[in-house]
């Protein structure tokens, strides 16, 4: 399956307004899903996966996040002080797995309300059997974790929110 066969596919389910796509050929199994916001959302099934596609999926996740509408900074409605200070959003830069902690034994890199420096590491996403740290980039505070540990992340996701400084 290549990057033009996928967006044709991508193509369909938004045209015919298809809530849920699944098809599965030479191995490769796709996932297609309209989230409640009715955004696309692609997944490559976390099946054995050739590099190939691998390599594609972010461009297909590209494709899907450039139609779904662009999310803008979260603002923290709790106070008039807390509505002027804009949030910082870390998101996904790579499609893996999800983990706050080197090893499952050792305390999580970051909690809510933890400090962060830049270039600090905040979790690891794990492709391919290769561990990527993914560090801030900014100094502040961290307000929210959106993705559960151990769990599958898409390309674009959001994983943290952090309040600069």
């Amino acid at each position: 399956m290549d990057l033009d066969q996928l967006k044709r596919i991508l193509e369909l389910v938004r045209e015919h307004e298809i809530s849920e796509f699944e098809v599965e050929q030479d191995g490769l199994r796709l996932k297609i899903r309209k989230d409640a916001a009715g955004s696309v959302v692609a997944m490559p099934a976390p099946a054995a996966l050739p590099a190939v596609v691998m390599a594609a999926a972010p461009a297909v996740a590209q494709a899907a996040a450039a139609a779904a509408p662009a999310a803008a900074p979260a603002a923290a409605p709790t106070d008039a002080a807390d509505a002027e200070i804009e949030l910082a959003v870390v998101k996904s830069p790579i499609v893996g797995t999800f983990y706050r902690s080197p090893e499952p034994t050792t305390p999580p890199f970051v909690e809510v309300g933890a400090t962060v420096k830049k270039g600090q590491v905040l979790c690891i996403i794990e492709a391919m059997k290769l561990m990527n740290e993914i560090d801030s980039e900014y100094d502040g505070e961290i307000v929210n974790i959106y993705a559960e540990n151990g769990q599958p992340v898409q390309y674009n996701e959001r994983l943290f929110a952090i309040r600069t400084r």
